[in-house]
This record gives structure tokens, sequence and C-alpha cells, in this order.
């Protein structure tokens, strides 16, 4: 049981829903909103507004429908859904993409086709997944020397593991 102490979850505190505020766009009318599949859900998954057809190695900026004013603090990722890219190579390129709190346009999803055949979007079909997220700005300190570390500037595999990288 979650409430115990040492139990798995104990002390933590159902997370509170965010309310973001969304615009349907003309050519959005009649898709469901973006929603959660499980409870357990991290992503909402979001649905296309339009028919394309995104041919091998093609990319393709998937209408949703939909404008959103995210609240100043947080991001929305769109990240790709697991089920297309293993079963037809279909993903988004720059994952996770990152819609930032002061953007209005419509929401669209990059999408590319990393499979070998056409891969046809039906109006409605799941195309991604939106997490909302916090965002920490950073400041920039410029400093004459950085602190040492055990790696270094130890790079690309420099901590093992893939031999052959």
């Amino acid at each position: 049981m979650s409430g115990q102490p040492g139990a798995p979850g104990a002390g933590v505190e159902p997370s509170v829903p965010i309310s973001v505020e969304l615009k349907r766009l003309p050519h959005g009318e009649g898709l469901p909103l973006p929603a959660y599949a499980t409870d357990g859900a991290a992503g909402m998954d979001i649905v296309a507004a339009e028919d394309v057809i995104i041919d091998p190695g093609a990319r393709h900026a998937v209408a949703t429908g939909l404008a959103v004013a995210i609240p100043k603090g947080f991001e929305i990722q769109v990240r790709p859904r697991s089920g297309l890219a293993l079963k037809h190579g279909i993903t988004v390129p720059n994952t996770p993409g990152t819609i930032d709190s002061d953007y209005r346009g419509e929401l669209k999803v990059i999408m590319i086709n990393h499979g070998g055949e056409p891969f046809a979007i039906a109006r409605g079909d799941r195309v991604a997944q939106l997490v909302l997220a916090p965002v920490t700005q950073g400041a920039w300190v410029e400093v004459e020397e950085l602190d040492a570390t055990k790696r270094g500037a130890g790079g690309f595999g420099s901590t093992g593991g893939h031999e052959k990288l």
C-alpha cells in the first residue's frame, strides 16, 4: 500500500493537473482533444487533422487543428508513439520536439518515415504523444577553468560498453 512507510510511492502526493488553454481551429472540429490512454500514461495522444501519405525518407509537419497557450514555466514535449516507430519506422525526428510557452500557432507534429513503404496517416489517427513538463532556465557563468572530474573530457563511448564505437 503506497501510504505505508517504506512502500513504493510512500509520501508521494499525486500530481495536480496543470490547466492548459486550448483553441480548436476550424479543421480540428470533431476530433478528440489530446488525452491520456491510461491512468499511468505520461503522454497524451494527439491525432492528425489531415490525411497525408509520407513516402520513405520524407518528412511532413502533420496538422493537429489545435493551438495552445502553455503556462509560463512549462513546455510541451512532442514525442513519437512507440508502436508507429517499431512497426512502421514512423517517428518524430527532433525528439523530443519542444513547444514553447509563448508560441500561439497551430501545433504540428514533424514526422519522418524511416520505413521502406509509404505510410498513410488519416484524419483522426493518433500520431504522437504530448508531455507537459516544467522548464528550468539556465544562466551562463563564464569561468577561467572548470572543476575536474574522473571522466574529464572523455566523450563519445569513453565510458565503455560499446566497444565497436
